[in-house]
């Protein structure tokens, strides 16, 4: 199965009660073949209006903090833990995310990224398998079965609380940094942490 082919299947997905209050599923845009990977949370308003990932005032915030480091979105990947909008923007609940982490898991094979940065509390908690606050674990390497994993503050968190835009900055900082090991591997290894974060 390719990418293109998993998208259609999930097309008119009726697994959970978020499709009753979707547009339409929102599965993911970018490079298919793509090294990195970001993971958010679920679509908004404008993502469930225009059917692709970080389209509103978050993504612009994204694409800003991309190109700060020399990344464009057509390099990456972009996909959600959720792959529809919940309703009036709540957070996704947890038997919503365990119906959608299987897709989500499918997607990260397919498209084999070295790293995968996932977005806030619920893409690093569903991908990292533990609940640790994303303030604990930003910034930092966790080497996953596939994947590096690369915890980043959500875009989101940052326009509703103006202190954070730094740290994010600092963090997108760092993410140049480990991209740069990733292209020069012998220099050092990425795997500075396990698996195993620390409350």
């Amino acid at each position: 199965m390719t990418i293109d082919e998993l998208g259609k299947s999930l097309h008119d997905c009726q697994k959970c009660r978020l499709a009753s209050g979707r547009t339409q599923v929102v599965f993911g845009v970018g490079n298919p073949h793509a090294d990195i990977m970001f993971v958010g949370e679920a679509p908004g308003l404008h993502e469930d209006k225009q059917g692709e990932p970080f389209v509103g005032a978050a993504g612009k915030l994204l694409t800003e903090l991309l190109e700060s480091i020399g990344l464009s979105r057509k390099e990456i990947y972009i996909a959600n833990v959720v792959k529809c909008r919940p309703p009036d923007n709540r957070n996704p609940q947890p038997d919503e995310i365990e119906t959608c982490q299987p897709f989500l898991l499918q997607q990260i094979k397919l498209i084999n990224p070295q790293l995968v940065c996932s977005l806030g509390n619920f893409a690093t908690q569903t991908l990292l398998g533990q609940k640790v606050g994303i303030t604990k674990l930003r910034g930092q390497t966790f080497q996953r079965p596939d994947f590096m994993l690369f915890p980043l503050l959500h875009p989101a968190a940052a326009l509703h609380q103006g202190n954070l835009r730094i740290p994010m900055k600092e963090d997108f900082q760092k993410l140049k940094t480990v991209l740069e090991k990733m292209k020069n591997p012998q220099n050092t290894s990425l795997a500075s942490h396990s698996t195993e974060a620390q409350e």
